[in-house]
């Protein structure tokens, strides 16, 4: 019967790194039905269940409370969740998936170099254009909680649906936030990091869920993850 559940990420190079890390610390993953089977176990822990999940969603169910545990990426939970909010808990960085959550504007832009330099030439772009600087992101939060924190308020969000990257070239936006692992996309898109732009220095981690439901054996099965996986 299962007790606890615990989301993994489903692809990719953070799936492979995910799936090592357990494998190191003689939690090896069993997948059931095929090999990219969304469902699991560990044969070695009986009563935990693995689900594998997009990166976002292991995110968004950790703070419904849907899982007990995951293992996603910390930019994905501080976008889920404010500052001091108890329901998702980090309990373990693993240092891979590293990347920052960056401002971003472009490189021609010489008068602009930190966060205050957006709000400064607001006005006179507003006068120009007609409108208000447009910053195009999937982390509305962090972009608000972050523009706020530095006095930046005349601009609009606006959804960035595909490469973030190149929406000022497209036209559909000025400033970007973005997250990025080497700067390399950014410079082949003629865009530049703020001085005082990086919102966040993120990894992957694993997280421990606030909102959903613990029995005694629950708690028990995560404390032994949770040391196996210190330990390695």
């Amino acid at each position: 019967m299962t007790a606890l559940t615990i989301a993994l990420p489903s692809k990719g190079r953070l799936m492979e790194d995910t799936l090592a890390r357990f494998s190191g610390a003689g939690l090896g993953i069993r997948r059931i039905g095929t090999e990219r089977g969304y469902k699991g176990d560990i044969p070695d822990i009986p009563g935990v269940a693995v689900a594998f999940l997009s990166a976002s969603e292991i995110a968004a169910f950790l703070k419904s409370g849907r899982i007990q545990m995951g293992v996603t990426g910390e930019d994905l939970v501080a976008e889920a969740i404010a500052p001091g909010d108890t329901r998702i808990a980090p309990l373990l960085r693993f240092g891979f998936g590293r990347a920052d959550v960056v401002v971003a504007v472009p490189k021609l832009w010489l008068d602009a170099d930190r966060m205050a330099d957006l709000e400064s030439i607001a006005p006179a772009f507003r006068a120009t254009h007609g409108r208000h600087l447009l910053v195009a992101t999937k982390y509305r939060s962090l972009t608000r909680r972050y523009f706020a924190e530095h006095g930046v308020t005349s601009y609009r969000i606006v959804e960035s649906l595909g490469a973030t990257e190149g929406a000022p070239a497209a036209g559909h936006a000025e400033i970007i936030v973005d997250i990025t692992s080497t700067g390399e996309t950014l410079a082949a898109n003629h865009l530049k990091v703020l001085a005082d732009g990086v919102i966040l220095n993120s990894e992957a981690a694993l997280f421990r869920s606030g909102s959903a439901r613990w029995s005694p054996e629950a708690r028990a099965l995560g404390d032994e993850i949770a040391h196996r996986l210190q330990r390695r």
